[in-house]
């Protein structure tokens, strides 16, 4: 499983439109590897979660992901539509 694989399925597993979960990546020379992560604006609030603690949650696990499969560093991107 890729990191974009990894991300869809952990957003996807919060969200109640699942199959509306778009994810993109590309490179950057100073921020590494970069995630865009389009959430429907109907399940924003579950995916960013009280006080940001789920956005953090997935922040964290796409960071030991990375860490263990030695991508360097990444940064994830939430956006709604």
């Amino acid at each position: 499983m890729d990191i974009v694989s990894y991300v869809e399925f952990l957003v996807q597993s919060i969200c109640q439109d699942a199959e509306l979960v778009k994810v993109s990546s590309y490179e950057s020379e100073e921020d590494g590897l970069i995630l865009d992560v389009l959430i429907p604006e109907s399940s924003m609030g579950a995916v960013i979660g009280v006080g940001g603690r789920n956005a953090k949650a997935i922040r964290t696990m796409v960071a030991a992901y990375a860490y263990l499969h030695k991508l360097g560093k990444v940064k994830v991107n939430m956006e709604a539509f």
